[in-house]
């Protein structure tokens, strides 16, 4: 369908993935990365595509319609892929401005551009955050009532809200996609299994929120990237497609399941005061997006968790430069014209 693509927030977790899989999966394309290099974008996510031609990246903020209008026109984008958002719940509890400035601001001016610039296809990426909780049965589908609990969820909840108008109003052709908690290579270590991870591995105390219940349908990040191939290509204008890994995990158990794998003794674990607002349950049902699209997880989640696990404790640098804030060494070279 496209030649030239670009996707925001590259440089994240779930971005620099998906940027690695389109390169990979469509030799063809060229794949423009926009980012903003906040605290979560790390330009070293993405180590070893230096050389690569069919990858560029550009230094900016989807805010900036000059930045966005140039990106547009200079490389002829024929499709978005916008990832780029502040994605972290907890942060959206102490400083909600943020987020409805990016995620739903930020949204509305890249929706804005599009459309002056005839971009042929808008994916936007959000969650099943926006459904709010659910009970000890069933799962969310396309059609569920949206229910958001936090800053963060109904931040996205109004950026899908918005381009689903796009669509309806303007006619901008727009799919939007909702997936399950994400998990894989390269997560920024505030998320809970590389938080886990990097904790247990330093022998720190693993804190764990309230009774540790809580229950999410884990996605690997891989089989996400195919998702959202797959809405790009196949997927139709005006609808929402669901994707989940149908992999329900307690918190608790997805802990004691780390601690296990790496030989670390569950007295680490530190049951802390709950989140407030935390949503109990959540649970996808992709049988929209398995009938449409034909698409499916490939990883199972025991594999998938192992690998990532693996990923982390032969990573030992990346993850240090993280946490002690050298990574943020890369802005300066962005900034200076440098990128991946």
């Amino acid at each position: 369908m496209s030649t030239n693509v670009l996707v925001t927030g590259g440089c994240g977790f779930i971005g620099s993935n998906l940027v690695r899989y389109l390169l990979r999966e469509r030799p063809d394309w060229k794949v423009v990365n926009l980012d903003r290099l906040t605290y979560a974008g790390n330009l070293e996510n993405l180590a070893g595509l230096e050389d690569e031609s069919r990858h560029v990246f550009v230094h900016g903020d989807i805010s900036d319609r000059a930045c966005v209008d140039r990106v547009l026109r200079e490389h002829a984008i024929d499709a978005v892929l916008h990832l780029a958002a502040e994605s972290h719940v907890d942060r959206s509890i102490e400083g909600p401005a943020v987020f409805v400035t990016t995620n739903v601001l930020g949204t509305q001016h890249l929706l804005e551009a599009c459309r002056a610039h005839g971009v042929r296809r808008f994916v936007q990426c959000s969650t099943d955050e926006v459904y709010g909780s659910l009970g000890p049965s069933g799962a969310f589908t396309e059609t569920s009532p949206l229910q958001p609990s936090s800053p963060y969820s109904a931040s996205k909840t109004g950026a899908d809200l918005l381009a689903l108008a796009y669509h309806h109003t303007y006619g901008l052709d727009v799919v939007v996609t909702r997936c399950s908690n994400n998990y894989g290579r390269y997560q920024f270590p505030e998320k809970l299994i590389p938080r886990m991870v990097v904790n247990a591995l330093r022998d720190q105390r693993l804190p764990v929120y309230g009774d540790g219940q809580h229950v999410r349908d884990w996605l690997h990040v891989e089989d996400h990237c195919q998702g959202l191939l797959l809405a790009l290509e196949r997927g139709r204008a005006g609808q929402v497609y669901n994707l989940g890994g149908g992999a329900e995990r307690k918190n608790l158990d997805l802990v004691k399941g780390i601690l296990a794998a790496l030989g670390k003794p569950e007295s680490l674990i530190e049951f802390v005061t709950d989140r407030p607002g935390h949503d109990r349950r959540y649970a996808i049902d992709a049988a929209k997006s398995r009938r449409e699209l034909g698409w499916a997880p490939t990883h199972s989640f025991e594999e998938g968790l192992a690998d990532t696990v693996r990923w982390y404790v032969e990573h030992p640098v990346w993850w240090e430069r993280v946490l002690s804030g050298a990574y943020r060494s890369t802005v300066t070279l962005a900034r200076r014209g440098h990128g991946a």
